[in-house]
């Protein structure tokens, strides 16, 4: 869950999620939306890969890259499991609703 947070904590690769929600992209496609080099946004790619929140396939000189949605939903999830105060003290619904 660590990795996926601190890919998600930079705005240039929460825009390439964005863009990958799209459809697929390769990686030059998605350099052509920003102004910072290719090797910055190859690293970018590269941390995203690490956290699993990407995929990328190489098709002869180029690497097409996907959005793995299913990774952010299940992280997500999990960490709103942290603030479910009905799981974490045993206590029912009905009991908070008097608060």
């Amino acid at each position: 869950m660590t990795t996926v947070f601190k890919a998600l904590s930079d705005d240039t690769r929460r825009q390439i999620l964005k863009l990958l929600a799209n459809g697929d992209m390769t990686a030059k496609e998605i350099s052509e939306n920003f102004t910072i080099s290719k090797p910055a946004i190859s690293k970018h790619l590269d941390i995203l890969k690490e956290a699993r929140l990407v995929t990328g396939e190489r098709t002869g000189m180029s690497v097409t890259y996907s959005l793995n949605a299913s990774v952010l939903q299940t992280t997500l999830g999990t960490f709103l499991e942290f603030f479910d105060t009905n799981k974490s003290t045993g206590k029912e619904e009905n009991e908070n609703e008097t608060m």
